[in-house]
């Protein structure tokens, strides 16, 4: 093995530091491996813990039984526990242990002007920003900007990075979804052009975490420990963070003692509402759309047939006669369904109606898109770039894509996928571009849900907080 020099131990800390990995997942060779456990720079420790009643994954947090199965060890010939949890991030055996740093901490640059976006915040996203620095230089440990769909989060947290940076130190933007991800990380590399970016995300070709600035999904903070002086979520109300502890969990272990974790949402749920109510969870709301024009109110539209329509995989006709009097034609269309069997079946009987309405040219020109489509970031790319101009979809798209000039329609929108949260998500889709900021939004349903109702109040309610007649 040859001798490692200074400058590689310090490159090593800065791709090692802050992680806890598997012996598969750390890329040096067994001399060199071997060599740094002798002289601990990388440390192991406990992979699966007994506690009462019950075991603990150390990597995800898991403690459900159901969650935990033996596996025979190819390693030492017994059987063994190995956690069900997080297996899709690789197995975890209570054999194998996970490792973490114990080299010296990486040295992380400052930069004086960092941000080289040149764009101008509006009052709201200058005054949420403000307090997003602020919140960093005081060292609060928890902010929450709530902030309108199309209000322009991603501009705001610009100076709160610049911030951290200036600062020397560490910071990870984390979002629940992939697509977000691949959405971002462009716009973060052309506004911070000096500075390295690294995304990570289940398929992404970057696979180390050596970058001061990282944004990733909340699946990826599993593989951190202490690593990050400053943690924003982006859409923490999403699923699956909002229904899976875990996410959580490595959240709060990504981060270090003394840092500050920020969340940006534009549907709380109930119990970051009541942390605010009782002055638990400081926060700044932003009811304005960075364009300064009010959110787009659904209508809804009762289809008596609905369900026998869905069965045989057609739109119901009230949708046919909503399309032929849309009050802008021009408009992509982005048709929200509650199921990937709809999905991948409904768009082939809008073809050829379409066809007629001189929506399309071509059949090339609609699709579909959903969670398991492998298809799915280039279909979004197209349909950005308008070389497809109708998408079907699941609520894989209800957030963090934004398309400058839609209609939207969801089609059985009392279904249950469809809660309050994703239906004030999916209507704010719509009328996000300053050049046609009033986007069409239409639920067809077969008989109106509280969740719906509620969506329209709320969506109602921030209009009157912005300032705008309802």
């Amino acid at each position: 093995m040859e001798i490692i020099t200074s400058t590689q131990l310090e490159d090593l800390s800065k791709g090692f530091s802050g992680r806890i990995l598997l012996r598969k997942e750390i890329p040096l060779d067994k001399p060199t491996f071997q060599h740094f456990l002798e002289h601990q720079y990388l440390i192991p420790q406990q992979s699966i813990i007994n506690k009462v009643f019950t075991h603990q994954c150390l990597r995800c947090g898991n403690e459900k039984k159901s969650l935990f199965a033996k596996i025979p060890c190819s390693i030492c010939n017994g059987i063994h526990l190995y956690c069900r949890k997080c297996i899709q991030m690789g197995r975890v055996t209570e054999c194998e242990p996970l490792y973490t740093w114990g080299g010296p901490p990486p040295n992380w640059p400052t930069y004086e002007q960092p941000c080289s976006w040149d764009g101008t915040l509006t009052q709201g996203q200058q005054q949420a920003s403000n307090h997003m620095v602020q919140a960093i230089r005081n060292g609060e440990k928890e902010y929450l900007i709530w902030a309108v769909c199309g209000a322009g989060k991603t501009e705001m947290i610009f100076p709160a990075i610049t911030e951290t940076l200036q600062q020397g130190k560490r910071i990870c933007i984390a979002t629940p979804r992939a697509d977000v991800v691949r959405e971002l990380y462009p716009r973060l590399q052309k506004a911070f052009e000096e500075v390295p970016v690294q995304a990570l995300y289940g398929g992404s070709e970057t696979k180390d975490a050596s970058a001061q600035l990282i944004i990733a999904t909340t699946h990826q903070l599993l593989r951190f420990q202490h690593a990050f002086d400053v943690i924003i979520i982006d859409e923490i109300d999403a699923f699956p963070f909002n229904k899976d502890p875990s996410l959580p969990f490595s959240a709060n272990r990504a981060k270090k003692q003394d840092s500050t974790m920020i969340y940006l949402t534009a549907t709380p749920r109930k119990d970051h509402q009541r942390r605010i109510m009782k002055q638990s969870l400081p926060h700044t709301f932003v009811p304005v759309r960075f364009h300064g024009h009010p959110l787009p109110i659904p209508t809804t539209r009762i289809c008596f047939s609905l369900k026998k329509d869905l069965d045989e995989y057609r739109f119901p006709k009230a949708f046919y006669k909503w399309l032929s009097k849309r009050e802008n034609s021009k408009r992509q269309l982005l048709i929200f369904v509650p199921t990937i069997k709809l999905a991948e079946k409904m768009k082939d009987s809008l073809a050829s109606i379409l066809k007629k309405e001189n929506i399309i040219s071509s059949e090339k020109m609609l699709t579909s898109v959903h969670a398991e489509d492998i298809d799915r970031e280039e279909k979004v790319i197209q349909f950005r770039q308008k070389k497809i101009t109708v998408m079907v979809t699941t609520t894989i798209l209800e957030r963090g894509v934004t398309f400058p000039s839609v209609d939207v329609a969801i089609i059985d929108a009392g279904h249950v996928v469809f809660d309050e949260a994703a239906l004030v998500q999916i209507a704010g889709r719509a009328g996000r571009s300053a050049d046609d900021p009033n986007g069409e939004v239409i639920f067809f349903h077969d008989g109106k849900t509280e969740a719906m109702e509620r969506a329209i109040a709320s969506i109602n309610k921030m209009n009157k907080r912005g300032g705008f007649e309802t």
